[in-house]
Order: structure tokens, then C-alpha cells, then sequence
């Protein structure tokens, strides 16, 4: 009998010692990962080239913006032209978790930016007079979303977060589209 009882023993702990064996299912889910990190570094290759935006038959206002991405050493730069200016800078392009990839054009200053009134502090003729203003410091650098060869820049806000990115186009989205 107790060679039966030892022999369950051994049976059992031979089955546990097996079921505990996972080594093909870490490989397994590694390889997803390794496939979108050579995915985006293919991507992050296509950004380089020159985006400009379309007539808008729609929108009567115009609105003519080419950007200029090119890639050196391990960054990237942008040469931004509107009717008014043209600027130079570092690009940062980037992709978050959920794999949406955003283009940074560092070193733009907004043109116009009243803030989030959100955030604003109640004033009124019993507040203390001594308190001063609160100066909005006007962003630097201008986002833009990235998706099939089109950059996204949204220009303006709205009447709670009130802002103008690029005043020489007055396209509430700004859609710059990469020449072939």
C-alpha cells in the first residue's frame, strides 16, 4: 500500500513539474514586440520628404504651407515655410502606445495663446488687490499627428482653450500632405 501512495506521489509531482514548463510561451510573446519595433523603425524612415498643403475648395482662405523633414545623423530637422516666414529646427517624431505617431516642430512659437479659462482664477473687487496677474507663457513647438503620409497640425482651439498656431492659415485642421 505504501508503495501505491508513493507512486501517486511521484506521479503527481512528475504532472506539476511539467504543467510548470512556459518557456515556449515567453518566446512566443516576444516576437510581436520584436516585428513592431522593426515596423516603426521602417516607419520613422518614410517620415523624411516634403509635405505641403492642398487647395481646399471649401476654405477661400489660403493657406500655403510646405514642410521640408529630412533626417540627420540620428534626428531629424524641418524647414517650415508659410507666406510669411521661414523657420528651421529640430523634428521629433514619436509613436505612444496605442502605435499613433506624432511629428514635434520644436523652436515654433504659437502665435496667439489666452490659455485654458478652465484654469483661470475667479477675480472679483473683493479679491486681494496685491495678487499679480499671472503671465501665460505662450507655447513653443507645434504638434502635428502623422498617419499615411499626411501631417495634422490642429491650428486653433476653441472659446474654452482659445490658441493659434500658425495665423497665416486659417484652417481649424491644417493638412499637409507628402508630394510623391
Amino acid at each position: 500500500m505504501k508503495s501505491v501512495i508513493n507512486f501517486s506521489y511521484i506521479f503527481i509531482a512528475i504532472i506539476l513539474l511539467s504543467c510548470n514548463n512556459k518557456a515556449e510561451t515567453v518566446v512566443e510573446n516576444n516576437k510581436p514586440v520584436i516585428a513592431d519595433t522593426i515596423q516603426t523603425k521602417k516607419i520613422q524612415e518614410s517620415i523624411e520628404g516634403i509635405y505641403e498643403t492642398k487647395d481646399d475648395p471649401d476654405n477661400t482662405s489660403e493657406c500655403a504651407i510646405s514642410v521640408e523633414i529630412t533626417k540627420a545623423k540620428n534626428s531629424y530637422l524641418y524647414f517650415l515655410q508659410t507666406k510669411l516666414r521661414k523657420l528651421k529646427g529640430k523634428a521629433t517624431f514619436t509613436a505612444n502606445e496605442s502605435g499613433e505617431k506624432y511629428l514635434v516642430l520644436e523652436g515654433i512659437r504659437w502665435d496667439e495663446y489666452e490659455g485654458d479659462i478652465s484654469n483661470e482664477e475667479e477675480t472679483d473687487s473683493i479679491s486681494d488687490s496685491n495678487t499679480a496677474s499671472k503671465e501665460l507663457e505662450i507655447p513653443v513647438g507645434i504638434g502635428a499627428g502623422y498617419v499615411k503620409d499626411t501631417l495634422t497640425i490642429q491650428n486653433y482651439g476653441n472659446a474654452m482653450n482659445s490658441y493659434t498656431k500658425i495665423s497665416e492659415c486659417g484652417r481649424k485642421y491644417i493638412q499637409l500632405i507628402k508630394k510623391k
